[in-house]
């Protein structure tokens, strides 16, 4: 078993379930998402990307494009919590709430796509 290929799934299938489990809830309901659950999210996410930047194939690229407009989404989706919470004080609404979790969406989007990647490139691999 190569150990860096084991941490490597793990922070790929961390990223897609913390950010599932982000995304789960009331999409306008700030009660059923937690900004420290986000943080993870972006934690992780960042460690991902970090892990598939060294890959030279094309698989690794497309792995690496992935995880980048994951990273967007979620810096955009914390930017936005930022700044409708801390500069412009209206808190999180429903509009506002439902426009992070379309930016988590996203980001949920771009992390299942690089799961099957990945997971394809395993099984591919074993054949």
């Amino acid at each position: 078993m190569n150990l860096e290929k084991v941490i490597f799934g793990f922070f790929v299938v961390l990223a897609l379930t913390l950010n599932f489990g982000f995304f789960l809830g009331e999409f306008d309901n700030p009660e059923h998402h937690n900004e420290f659950e986000l943080f993870a999210v972006i934690v992780v996410n960042l460690i991902a990307t970090a892990l598939k930047f060294g890959d030279r194939s094309q698989i690794g690229a497309v792995l690496f494009a992935t995880s980048l407009v994951a990273d967007l989404e979620l810096l955009a989706a914390a930017g936005f919590w930022t700044f409708a919470v801390h500069i412009t004080g209206t808190g999180l609404t429903p509009e506002v709430m439902s426009s992070i979790m379309s930016l988590a969406g996203g980001a949920l989007l771009a992390n299942v796509i690089s799961t099957v990647i990945l997971v394809s490139e395993t099984l591919f691999n074993r054949l």
